[in-house]
C-alpha cells in the first residue's frame, strides 16, 4: 500500500475546520456539519488500510465527507429561512404566529469552527463570504449534487477534473451541473459566491463603532437610535417564526410593539458565519435576572445594518458559543 506523507490518522485533524465549513455549506446546520465530519473521520479511519495514495489525503477526506453529506441530504428536508415562506409581513399583519419547530431551519455556526485561524486577509475574506448566512441559505435551494459541485468549483476552486473524480462522474457532467446551479441561483435572485456584505475586519474603526452603537442602543432600547443604524431595505427575521419584516418603518413598529419585551436586554458580542453577532438575554418577568433569548446575527451593508436574524433556539445555540443560559441581576453568568 502506497500512502502520502500526510496520511497517518494523527494528522487528519488539520483538515477538520475546512471539512466542517464544507459540510456546513452542504447541510446548513452546525450540528449536522459536526456529525458529518465526525462520521467522515470514523469512516476514514476504518478504511485507511484501503487508501492507495493515488490522491492526497485531503481529497480523499473530501470524497468521504461528500458521500456522508449526500446520504444525509437524501433523508432530510432542506434548511429553510423565514424568507422562504412568502412575502414580508407588516407589523400590523395580525397576531404573531406560533413558532414552527417542526421546520428544519438554517442554523448559524461559530467562526472558530469554520474559519482558518491563520490566513492572509484576502483568503480570510473569501472564507467569510463562503459561510455567510445568505450564501449558505441560497445553497439550500440546489439539489445536493449541484450544491457539491458549486461549492467545490466556485468556493474551493477545484478543477472540473478533480470534482469529476471525487463524484465518480465526467467533466462534462460537472460543467453541466455547475451551469444549472448558477442558473438556479440567478433565476431566484439568490446570493452567489463573491463579495456580498461588509467583510471588514472586526478591528476596523468604522465597523466596530457601528457595532458598539448598536449594542448600546439595544441595551437602552432606544428605538430611534436603532432605526438610525438601519439600511433602508433592512430585513428582520426570527426563526422558528416564519414571519419576516423589511424596511425601516416596519422594523420600527415591530420593535415598539411585539418586540418591546426586549427592553432592558443584555448583549455580548460574538461572531458567527463570518459576521458580527450578539448573544441576547432578556429580563426575567419576575425581575430576578435574565434568560437567554436570541443569538442575533447582523448583516452589514454600506456602513449600515442590512439584516438582523435573531435565532431563538438558544438551548441548542448558546452552548456552541459557551454562553450561559441565565444571568443574575448584575448580568453575571449563573452556572447551569
Amino acid at each position: 500500500m502506497t500512502v502520502t506523507a500526510d496520511a497517518p490518522p494523527g494528522t487528519w485533524e488539520q483538515h477538520r475546520v475546512e471539512l466542517t465549513a464544507y459540510c456546513y455549506r452542504m447541510l446548513g446546520s452546525s450540528a449536522d456539519a459536526e456529525d458529518a465530519v465526525q462520521d467522515t473521520m470514523v469512516r476514514a479511519w476504518r478504511s485507511y488500510d484501503k487508501f492507495e495514495g493515488r490522491s492526497s489525503v485531503r481529497s480523499w477526506l473530501y470524497k468521504i465527507a461528500t458521500n456522508v453529506c449526500l446520504t444525509m441530504l437524501d433523508s432530510r428536508q432542506r434548511r429553510a429561512t423565514p424568507m422562504d415562506f412568502g412575502t414580508a409581513w407588516t407589523a400590523d399583519s395580525g397576531p404573531v404566529p406560533t413558532p414552527k419547530p417542526e421546520i428544519s431551519w438554517l442554523e448559524p455556526i461559530p467562526d472558530a469552527r469554520v474559519l482558518p485561524t491563520a490566513s492572509d486577509p484576502a483568503e480570510l475574506a473569501v472564507a467569510k463570504e463562503s459561510v455567510r448566512l445568505a450564501f449558505v441559505a441560497a445553497l439550500q435551494h440546489l439539489p445536493a449534487r449541484q450544491r457539491a459541485v458549486l461549492i467545490l468549483r466556485e468556493v474551493l476552486q477545484w478543477k472540473a477534473s478533480e470534482v469529476a473524480e471525487l463524484l465518480g462522474t465526467t467533466v462534462a457532467s460537472v460543467n453541466s451541473a455547475l451551469q444549472r446551479a448558477r442558473a438556479t441561483l440567478s433565476e431566484q435572485e439568490l446570493a452567489q459566491p463573491g463579495p456580498g456584505g461588509d467583510t471588514s475586519s472586526e478591528l476596523d474603526p468604522d465597523h466596530q463603532d457601528l457595532l458598539t452603537r448598536y449594542a448600546e442602543a439595544f441595551e437602552r432600547y432606544d428605538v430611534g437610535a436603532l432605526v438610525h443604524l438601519l439600511h433602508e431595505d433592512a430585513i428582520l427575521n426570527m426563526p422558528p417564526f416564519d414571519l419576516w419584516l423589511q424596511g425601516v418603518e416596519e422594523i420600527q413598529k415591530w420593535w415598539i410593539g411585539p418586540g418591546a419585551p426586549c427592553r432592558g436586554s443584555k448583549l455580548q458580542p460574538l461572531s458567527a458565519n463570518g459576521m458580527p453577532a450578539f448573544a441576547q438575554w432578556r429580563p426575567n418577568p419576575e425581575g430576578d435576572g435574565y434568560h437567554a433569548w436570541a443569538l442575533q446575527v447582523l448583516d452589514i451593508k454600506d456602513g449600515r445594518i442590512a439584516g438582523q436574524t435573531a435565532f431563538l433556539d438558544v438551548d441548542v445555540l448558546f452552548p456552541m458559543w459557551d454562553m450561559p443560559l441565565r444571568l443574575d441581576r448584575e448580568g453575571q453568568p449563573i452556572p447551569a
